[in-house]
């Protein structure tokens, strides 16, 4: 007796590390996140399964020992319920190749019935979540049916699938004793006694239970990693279309004046404009090359230059090597705005605004955008980066999402001598 209980935990042992070494493979939780699957999708749901139960027979065949490493019953039932009627009908034919070359010729007529069984529960599922929610504690399932008849379904089908795993193994318990315990692998011992049929039975619910569990709880995993993502690209693409409305209403007015005293000069400032727009409207990364960037900047500070005419000048330092780098996209624009904005705007007789790019280190990349305007006063510079709204609060934003703490971004200003505003980031 006491073997006997030695094989059926090692039995429950096995279906965990099986479960767990399946979880770790990135192409079968793929195939378990869908719900709809290809013809070929089922039948890779189904060998993957049935490769490690497979496996699990040969070695006992050969070496005539370690019986709780065979799953074929629970692995060909766990096929159906995950993948449905092909992928359980398969699973249940290949995991019982080993046993019907060995002359346990119930085997595959055994196993694919109950791979039958486990598509027939999938596709009794009031929805296919309930497949990952069954709990093989069968009094808190009964309990929760009385107590909440709301969720009356749901709790009968955890009912069904718990009494359909008990009746697979009433199956192979009924077939040992039509013949003798022929033709077909076991678990009962000759004089066991109820209970450790008992024990059997309770053993085969757990090895079923077990791979459902661990495989729900990395569905989750990846499904969490999944919505994390989606959230991160939602809000980076939210903050980087913004554009500060008083630009827009700035270059209309602009182009307003000069339609009439120079119309070819109008056009060239609608027409980077309209460069910026369809840059803002399809572009959909989060990172962009170096070289993009300047390119969108140069556009800008064109229509800029118009309005300020020789009194803003630009100048650029930017090392050859650096042009490639990607960098977040629109990350740029909205520092070179606030310096033209709040530092050269209130200045007389306008001023000049430098912008360089140097890599640091291999993998760093160093950015500046410096102006000689009215500057920041302190306590103002002391509380930017937490302001809400468009401008460096929402290039630090970026920078966080995207890099979390692996970045730098810093703005040092004197008041009347201009600002200079650096960003260090991570090149990938």
């Amino acid at each position: 007796m006491e073997q006997h209980v030695i094989i059926l935990l090692v039995k429950l042992a096995v279906a965990a590390s099986f479960a767990s070494i399946l979880s770790r493979s990135s192409r079968f939780l793929n195939l378990l996140l869908r719900e709809d699957r290809t013809t070929i999708e089922r039948l890779q749901v189904a060998l993957g399964i049935a490769a490690f139960c497979a496996t699990g027979a040969t070695f006992r065949l050969s070496s005539g020992a370690y019986q709780g490493v065979d799953l074929s019953l629970e692995g060909s039932i766990v096929a159906g319920i995950v993948g449905g009627y092909i992928s359980g009908l398969v699973a249940g034919a290949v995991c019982a190749l080993p046993a019907m070359l060995s002359g346990e010729y119930l085997s595959m007529p055994l196993y694919a019935a109950v791979g039958l069984i486990g598509g027939l529960l999938r596709d009794l599922a009031p929805n296919h979540e309930e497949i990952w929610r069954f709990t093989p504690f069968f009094d808190l399932s009964i309990y929760r049916l009385i107590r909440y008849p709301s969720e009356r379904q749901r709790r009968l089908y955890h009912v069904l699938i718990l009494l359909s795993v008990l009746l697979a193994e009433l199956l192979r318990f009924l077939a040992r004793e039509l013949f003798s315990g022929k033709f077909l692998f076991t678990f009962y011992t000759p004089n066991g006694g109820i209970l450790a049929a008992g024990a059997v039975f309770l053993t085969t619910v757990f090895a079923v239970t077990i791979p459902l569990k661990v495989w729900n709880s990395a569905r989750n995993e990846r499904l969490l990693e999944s919505k994390e993502r989606l959230l991160v690209e939602a809000r980076l693409s939210a903050l980087s279309s913004q554009i500060n409305p008083h630009f827009l209403f700035n270059t209309l007015n602009t182009v307003s004046s000069l339609i009439r005293t120079r119309p070819d000069e109008a056009r060239r400032v609608v027409h980077r404009l309209s460069s910026i727009l369809r840059r803002l409207l399809r572009k959909t990364d989060s990172l962009t090359p170096l070289r993009d960037e300047l390119q969108f900047i140069d556009d800008y500070l064109s229509i800029e230059m118009v309005r300020f005419g020789e009194n803003l000048k630009v100048d650029k330092e930017v090392d050859a090597a650096a042009l490639d780098c990607p960098i977040p996209t629109m990350i740029l624009q909205p520092i070179v705005e606030n310096s033209i904005r709040h530092g050269l705007a209130n200045k007389l007789y306008g001023g000049r605004i430098k912008l360089s790019a140097r890599i640091l280190e291999p993998g760093r990349l160093a950015l500046a955008i410096e102006d000689d305007g009215v500057g920041i006063d302190e306590a103002k510079l002391s509380t930017l980066l937490e302001q809400a709204g468009i401008g460096v609060s929402n290039v630090n934003e970026r920078l966080k999402v995207l890099f979390g703490d692996n970045y730098r971004f810093t703005i040092d200003s004197r008041p009347g001598q201009g600002t200079r505003t650096e960003i260090e980031i991570p090149v990938h």
